[in-house]
């Protein structure tokens, strides 16, 4: 071989191996922090009338410096078309996004007209949180309703009997058949579901997957609840993270109104990150402190947490 042909040779590796070279020296991405929001549950917690205003919550979210708010059905006084539009246009004028949609729904019930009316419940939901630009919406299984009181459901740990002469199985066909009927509106409308781990079916990873698996859809994912599993919650919660589409992380300043946890939230995050969630971290502070002060405190443990 010549001497020129040995350097255009050598030349040419050079070229070839440069870019790869310089791509290997890239940095690697920094993972983006997860945007935090507020439920609006945080300000008015079934009882503080102050807050019942969601303008007022959207208003308070802003100053405190949240990235969004995740609306509460039931908070709202008025859920017309022009006061749903009115909402995201609060929103956007202070700067943040309503990320999800809160709604409470029962399908555990051997009435076929009980569960209808939950589904037809459901599905104008959707239609809610379709005119307020709102990507997903969290639902419940539902529960036995044998506990009438919630207080007395909570010193159970959550735990009731079933209705006699029927089974877990028999709910979770309940369940299961009510959201499949809810997949084709909630495509119409672009929003994805997300079954909490709730009370009722909802009240254990396993009951809640197994739903979630059933269903087998996009538009049925996960709503994590860091709050709702009242022993060892780390393990449970990891199972939920592969389908997690939204996060509800609890804080109790104060004592809690119904029990407090002792959260580590920087374990939390590491699970989500695991599972690669980049999606919205919701608080929802469930304590007696005065919100004004806690909800801050808490917004300030959650962007260390998952930053």
């Amino acid at each position: 071989m010549t001497p020129d042909r040995r350097r255009f040779l050598a030349a040419s590796a050079a070229a070839l191996a440069a870019p790869a070279l310089a791509h290997a020296q890239e940095p690697a991405p920094k993972a983006r922090p997860n945007r935090v929001a507020v439920a609006s549950y945080s300000f008015w917690q079934f009882k503080n009338t102050d807050y019942r205003d969601l303008g007022r919550c959207i208003e308070l979210a802003a100053e405190m410096g949240f990235d969004a708010v995740e609306p509460l059905h039931r908070q709202m006084t008025d859920d017309t078309p022009p006061t749903l539009r009115a909402l995201k246009q609060r929103a956007f004028r202070n700067g943040i996004s309503l990320c999800g949609f809160s709604t409470h729904q029962g399908f555990v019930s051997p009435s076929r007209e009980e569960r209808q009316r939950n589904i037809d419940h459901t599905v104008r939901c959707l239609g809610m949180c379709h005119e307020m630009g709102i990507p997903t919406m969290r639902v419940n299984t539902g529960r036995w309703n044998t506990t009438r009181s919630f207080d007395e459901l909570m010193r159970n740990r959550g735990i009731e009997p079933n209705l006699p002469g029927f089974s877990d199985d028999d709910g979770f066909k309940w369940v299961i058949d009510a959201l499949t009927e809810c997949l084709k509106p909630a495509e119409r409308y672009g929003v994805v579901m997300g079954l909490e781990n709730h009370w009722g079916l909802g009240r254990t990873p396993e009951g809640v997957m197994r739903i979630v698996n059933a269903v087998n859809s996009p538009w049925l994912q996960v709503t994590m609840d860091t709050g709702n599993f009242l022993e060892d919650p780390y393990d449970k919660l990891d199972q939920l993270a592969p389908k997690t589409c939204l996060v509800q992380a609890k804080t109790y300043y104060g004592g809690g109104l119904w029990y407090s946890l002792e959260l580590d939230y920087d374990r939390v995050a590491r699970i989500t990150r695991r599972h690669r969630y980049t999606g919205y971290v919701s608080l929802e502070f469930e304590g007696k402190e005065d919100p004004r002060t806690a909800v801050p405190r808490s917004l300030a443990l959650l962007r260390r947490a998952f930053s």
